[in-house]
């Protein structure tokens, strides 16, 4: 976890969003990569073990209470599954037009959530039939004693290459946000303001901005300590999840196609949206509290 602290590190000085498509690339091809990997082990697993583990009912528990907990960090994991709109504008800010920006993104949008819904029911279905109950949070630990072994090792490392360039691109317009509002807060500081280039050898020149390194370089080290302070999975996942997903990807485009189609408040369009939104807005604490509850006991236990 150290060393991946110190590549995004490294990579966090990258200036902006517009300088990562190739790590975009990069990461896209090692998730297809690891997810087709986890898909046919999965399936070779359950036919070469001749039957189907695990039940309709999910993953058993001694008591009702501990069920609700389960579905609810569930939910949060399922909401963590569909992050991109975090990003969604910063992407459209990256395409060009002719065809305008709201075509190809609405395409791009609907193709990237048929095929990330297919890899996920697959993966996830695939991968309970295999292992029932012990099914673990990141399916391609559970192969770690199966052959062949070379397999699951170049699955694992397409899993950290994607997770690099994931993290990049999920904080890239957070440095952006903030490199923008300090170059209007302190228009006049040097160290906010200027770069310096340094060439390396055999390396081509590359800008600093002192700030950016500052600020950047302890972004990385706190979200990697907390990293190694909780270091599990389905539970962090879930809380990031439940924490992002109503306020982005429900409420804000639902206000902003209140604006943009000018619905008038009480009409039933607004009344449905509205319910709509509270709906999820209650799934979503839900899920927060059941994700936070299994942090805490992952963390007691």
């Amino acid at each position: 976890m150290l060393i991946f602290g110190a590549i995004q590190i490294v990579t966090s000085q990258i200036p902006d969003f517009h300088n990562i498509e190739w790590l975009s690339v990069v990461a896209a091809v090692m998730s297809f990569c690891y997810s087709f990997i986890g898909l046919g082990l999965g399936l070779a697993k359950t036919i070469g073990d001749g039957k189907i583990k695990g039940s309709i009912e999910g993953i058993s528990s001694s008591t009702a209470a501990e069920k609700v907990w389960l579905i609810s960090q569930a939910l949060g994991d399922i909401a963590f599954a569909y992050p991109y709109s975090l990003i969604s504008i910063e992407i459209q800010d990256t395409l060009k037009s002719p065809p305008p920006e709201t075509e190809t993104m609405k395409k791009a949008s609907t193709l990237a959530i048929t095929v990330t819904t297919l890899f996920y029911l697959f993966c996830g279905g695939f991968g309970y039939a295999a292992f029932g109950d012990d099914t673990p949070g990141n399916l391609l630990t559970g192969f770690g004693f199966y052959e062949p072994y070379w397999l699951v090792d170049f699955a694992n490392a397409c899993v950290v290459a994607h997770l690099v360039g994931g993290y990049q691109i999920y904080s890239q317009p957070l440095f952006g946000m903030v490199d923008r509002w300090s170059a209007q807060k302190f228009p006049n500081s040097g160290f906010v303001n200027n770069d310096y280039v340094f060439k390396l050898p055999l390396l081509p020149a590359f800008r600093v901005n002192l700030f950016r390194l500052c600020f950047r370089t302890a972004y990385v080290g706190t979200t990697t300590g907390i990293a190694m302070i909780f270091p599990y999975f389905n539970q962090v996942l879930g809380v990031i999840g439940a924490m992002n997903f109503w306020p982005l990807a429900i409420y804000f485009p639902v206000e902003m196609y209140f604006v943009q189609r000018k619905i008038g408040v009480w009409t039933r369009m607004w009344l449905l949206l509205q319910i709509f939104s509270f709906v999820c807005l209650v799934v979503t604490v839900f899920a927060f509290v059941g994700s936070v509850e299994g942090l805490i006991t992952a963390r007691l236990s």
